[in-house]
């Protein structure tokens, strides 16, 4: 079983490695999550199925045994060209290292997401670390980002919770430049 985010000291030099994850890490991914605020949390349950169902477009990071960060994504069912990012979570033991890029290029790199032109994900406007890290993935790309209101407070929160702004970033404007 893999280590929980709070169990020893992380070495900075210590290497990332990333895989898949599989439904034994449905809990690690939850703590994972709920000691990064203010992610919205699932239930365990939620990320069970995310790391037992989805696992080919989901990615663990881990340093010395210990889930440090997560990436929950999939194919959109009605536009299998667009991986959705549904949520980026970097333990604040890891942080400053690149950890949540290094992870979405990674991801992007499986054989499951050799056909992807966009990404998206949404992004509510006073989530900075999000929008320096999607900024920053477009811009090593040299792909424009492009964002727009999706899910409005009133009309789909009932007022209880930010806009989220579509984020999308089209990976075939990248490719030529790329090459």
């Amino acid at each position: 079983m893999v280590e929980t985010i709070e169990a020893k000291p992380l070495s900075r030099t210590a290497p990332i490695t990333f895989r898949r994850p599989t439904g034994a890490d449905g809990e690690a991914v939850w703590a994972l999550i709920r000691a990064c605020k203010p992610l919205d949390e699932n239930s365990l349950y939620c990320n069970l199925i995310q790391c037992d169902h989805f696992g080919d477009t989901c990615i663990l990071a881990e340093i010395e045994g210990q889930v440090v960060g997560w990436i929950s994504a999939y194919l959109l069912p009605s536009d299998p060209e667009t991986l959705f990012i549904w949520q980026v979570a970097v333990s604040g033991r890891a942080r400053g290292r690149g950890l949540g890029r290094k992870m979405l290029f990674a991801l992007l790199e499986r054989d499951a997401c050799a056909g992807v032109m966009r990404l998206q994900t949404t992004i509510t406007p006073d989530n900075d670390a999000s929008w320096g890290l999607f900024r920053g993935v477009a811009r090593r790309l040299g792909a424009r980002l492009t964002d727009k209101p999706h899910f409005t407070r009133d009309d789909h929160f009932g007022g209880r919770h930010a806009t989220e702004h579509m984020v999308t970033i089209r990976l075939a404007e990248a490719l030529p430049l790329a090459a």
